[in-house]
């Protein structure tokens, strides 16, 4: 799925306007109604809607959510800023509509303090994309005070306050919404850590703006969706053998960190490869050799690795528990300057390859790295947040021609061409130790398995959020472990399966 800005989504509305055709006010009423049927699917614990109302075509979609859900036989108030009603002109569309409906009550942002909010969801349709400049004087009191009260929250295409293409200054004041309820396209401030904490659960409706502008218009950001994955994934042939499936060496453990190279192994092996490897210390071999026995163990030194023997048309995925011992470092480096074959890096590798900006030139092309903020911080500098984060990895990944998968709460893909693929699986219960190395595990599995580079590292990520998404239903994300997380990749092939055979 792409990601538009807001001027392109603009420019989205005006060809469905004049193509359908559709009239302006008529697509506002496709999206109201939009609205309405998810709320009415997903509220219906709750009877009574307060809709702030800006004088935008925000608060015209507002108005019309507003009448909308009266009609279902909600309760609805309305409050807007009667001193200034000098509306666009869908909104005012949407207003005179709104008050011809005797039992809504239209109030002004001055009786907030006076009214009853209990049991009550409050509505934000305050400001929309547009907003060119931050909340001040009477609307920035007035979503800080809507942000103080405990009832729910859903704002409308995107919270007030936030823009859709940048991040907002620290101190902005934002709506906290817990649900949005977005037109068509994720905004990609939903997608970073300093703005989507505003947006809650983003729920994306289609309101059919023209597919065929869609499909015409560039982007270079993108959603990791269904849809994709269905395009990526490649069912396992019947006439096949475990040499169709290659070969994953997963490199990595060092005494008291052999656990990192059994969750990788794992996982490679969950993951589908057909031939699995594990190249650890001899401290592991009892371990690793009782915990993954479908795995080969190779020897590459004692209580550190300091020998990485290169196979044949073997893929690498080096650094899970790999220490950064001086032996291990060098061994490392003398593989990478022979190595010429796209590997997976993470973890300890990276943080060796970061002690001199020239051991990047030894990555091989194509390669994939997998690094948190902290790791990436050592490798490419510090930024000043995740936007500039983001674009330094662009910046990056086309310099050295590799892979960057900077891991975060919407972890990105980032190639070479400087596109971006945001995954939307996922969730907090991964903030666990070892949940890295499965997702190193999953990624050598697949670029064995013949997926290109780009593939394998869009699928990976998928497929590690989406069975976290499985383990943290049955465990809870407090008590889900690693582990749970591996067992849970078999239900979502299963499921990948299903569907795949479906649209054949």
């Amino acid at each position: 799925m792409k990601i538009f800005t807001a001027e392109n989504i603009r420019k989205a509305d005006d060809y469905t306007i004049q193509n359908e055709p559709i009239s302006s006010v008529q697509l506002m009423e496709r999206a109201a109604l939009s609205c309405v049927d998810w709320i009415s699917v997903n509220c219906k614990q709750h009877t009574k809607f307060v809709v702030f109302c800006g004088n935008g075509n925000n608060g015209g979609d507002g108005f019309a959510v507003a009448r909308i859900l009266y009609l279902k036989g909600f309760d609805v108030d309305v409050f807007i800023n009667k001193d200034k009603l000098s509306f666009s002109d869908n909104a005012l569309i949407n207003y005179k509509r709104l008050k011809d409906i005797s039992g809504i009550s239209v109030k002004d942002f001055s009786e907030i303090e006076k009214y009853n909010f209990e049991k009550a969801v409050i509505i934000d349709a305050l400001f929309g994309t547009g907003l060119s400049g931050n909340l001040e004087g009477s609307y920035k009191d007035l979503i800080e005070n809507l942000n103080l009260k405990n009832n729910p929250k859903i704002s409308i295409d995107i919270p007030s306050g936030m823009f859709a293409d940048q991040l907002n200054e620290k101190n902005d004041v934002i709506f906290k919404a817990d649900y949005t309820l977005t037109f068509q396209f994720w905004k990609k401030t939903f997608l970073h850590p300093e703005t989507g904490k505003f947006a809650g659960k983003a729920v994306v409706l289609d309101i059919q703006l023209s597919c065929e502008f869609i499909d015409k218009t560039k982007s270079d950001d993108f959603v990791i969706n269904d849809d994709l994955i269905l395009k990526i994934f490649k069912p396992r042939q019947d006439f096949s053998h475990k040499g169709t499936y290659g070969k994953s060496i997963i490199v990595g453990g060092s005494y008291g960190k052999i656990g990192a190279a059994v969750l990788a192994t794992k996982s490679a092996l969950k993951t589908g490869s057909g031939l699995t490897f594990v190249l650890a210390p001899n401290c592991g071999y009892e371990i690793l050799q009782t915990s993954a026995p479908e795995a080969m163990f190779i020897e590459g030194g004692m209580k550190n690795i300091d020998t990485i023997d290169e196979q044949e048309n073997a893929v690498y995925g080096i650094g899970s528990g790999l220490g950064t011992e001086k032996e291990t470092e060098k061994t490392l480096l003398n593989f990478l300057e022979n190595h010429k074959s796209p590997l997976i890096l993470d973890a300890d590798a990276l943080n060796m390859i970061s002690k001199n900006e020239n051991h990047l030139k030894l990555i091989p092309k194509n390669s994939i790295i997998t690094p948190h903020p902290k790791e990436f911080e050592r490798l490419f500098g510090k930024t000043d947040n995740s936007f500039k984060r983001l674009e330094l990895a662009k910046t990056k990944a086309k310099q050295f021609g590799i892979y960057i998968v900077l891991k975060d709460h919407h972890t990105q893909v980032v190639n070479p061409e400087g596109q971006v693929f945001y995954n939307i699986t996922g969730n907090s219960g991964l903030a666990k130790g070892g949940s890295g190395d499965i997702l190193t595990g999953m990624i050598t599995s697949l670029l064995a398995q013949k997926y290109s580079s780009e593939d394998a590292a869009i699928l990976g990520v998928w497929l590690h959020g989406k069975a976290a998404d499985l383990a943290a239903e049955k465990h809870s994300k407090e008590a889900m472990q690693p582990t749970d997380v591996i067992d849970e990749i078999r239900n979502v092939f299963l499921d990948l399966n299903k569907k795949a055979t479906t649209l054949l």
